[in-house]
């Protein structure tokens, strides 16, 4: 029986093999693994996104972290962020000292719930970080609109989107600043850990890079104490071979998600929305449905994978049980807990695979 992993990073790879073999080969053979192609790929990041400066890290907590702390955001600070995400987000908040004030998600979008952060602010409130989760985007010009009222930082939490857009507008362009995380199963993935912030601001940049760099503004020169997040050469290498190929990638996600539309819009699979204007370059492909352990059991058995993401709001999360947060205080989030479903997405997949995986996802649906 064949296979249908949910995601399929060998057959990426396989597909541009040579490119990665010669950025490898290249960064040994240079002995630049510490530095190397972290310049050029900063740089032609910083093209890509349209962001004028680019730092790169050792991963996308690393970038959030960095740039509250770059924004002097502290012990005292609270910080507004979804919900449902990666823990991440609400992690490196807490990590500057500052806490996480958690807001439900819409309805449709798994994105913040821009209506409801305004009741969330309060005279601590320093920052926004919206996530843009599973490739679609937050509502930024909504939520630049609130930081302006309110005189709030926003930092875009892009882990998920690169690429992704607003009527044309690049997602980490709306914002203060943004992270980008390059783990390797990200739709620009490297091999390993990475991450990078990204800023129109260059104070900020400057004050980010010192951070990440033990405090360093130039060799020994240590204006500050603080840390080591870097991005090693090999990454950043293999990041710079496949940079070229996002946006083919992308449009082969957003294609692909048309072709699970056609094969599930008449089913009782809930399937994801995007809204007008609207980029959504699924990194996942969420879907939502009833009883799903019998319908991921019936799947695997079928040789789909699938996975939960995320398994639990992160209000709910051991970690934040001290705080002792309610239901009723997130009810969107909630309710999706148990019905969303990520099925296989992934550039490589074909129309072939895809048909089964929907086959299979409709006949198994139980209402």
């Amino acid at each position: 029986m064949k296979k249908i992993p949910l995601v399929d990073l060998y057959a990426q790879y396989l597909s541009i093999k040579e490119e990665i073999d010669e950025a490898i080969a290249n960064t040994i053979k240079n002995s630049s693994f510490i530095g190397g192609s972290v310049k050029e790929f900063e740089n032609a990041f910083a093209e890509y996104a349209n962001i004028p400066y680019v730092i790169a890290c050792g991963n996308g907590t690393d970038s959030i972290e960095i740039l509250l702390k770059a924004y002097g955001i502290k012990e005292g600070d609270e910080v507004i962020v979804p919900s449902c995400t990666w823990i991440s987000t609400s992690e490196a908040v807490a990590g500057v000292g500052a806490t996480p004030v958690f807001v439900d998600i819409e309805p449709n979008y798994f994105t913040i719930d821009v209506s409801l952060i305004e009741n969330a602010i309060t005279a601590r409130t320093r920052a926004i970080i919206p996530v843009h989760l599973y490739g679609h985007p937050a509502d930024m010009p909504a939520i630049m609109e609130l930081s302006k009222e309110h005189g709030l930082i926003v930092i875009e939490d892009c882990a998920q989107a690169h690429g992704a857009s607003i009527d044309g507008k690049k997602i980490g362009t709306f914002g203060h600043a943004a992270s980008f995380s390059f783990y390797p199963g990200k739709n620009l993935g490297a091999y390993g850990d990475a991450g990078c912030m990204a800023t129109a601001d260059p104070a900020i940049a400057e004050k980010a890079r010192m951070i990440a760099h033990h405090g360093q503004k130039g060799k020994h020169n240590h204006q500050i104490e603080g840390r080591n997040s870097r991005l090693d050469g090999i990454q950043a290498a293999i990041l710079l071979a496949k940079l070229p190929h996002l946006e083919k990638w992308t449009e082969q996600r957003i294609e692909h998600a048309a072709f699970y539309y056609s094969l599930l819009k008449d089913s009782q699979v809930e399937i994801p929305k995007t809204k007008p204007g609207y980029r959504h370059v699924f990194h996942l492909y969420v879907v939502k449905v009833n009883e799903r352990q019998n319908v991921r059991d019936k799947l695997l058995y079928a040789g789909i994978e699938t996975a939960i993401h995320y398994p639990s709001p992160l209000p709910f999360l051991p970690c934040y049980a001290s705080r002792g947060f309610k239901p009723e205080q997130f009810p969107v989030a909630v309710a999706n807990q148990s019905h969303i479903l990520s099925i296989p997405m992934y550039p490589e997949l074909t129309k072939a695979d895809q048909s089964v995986v929907a086959r299979h996802l409709a006949d198994k649906v139980l209402v």
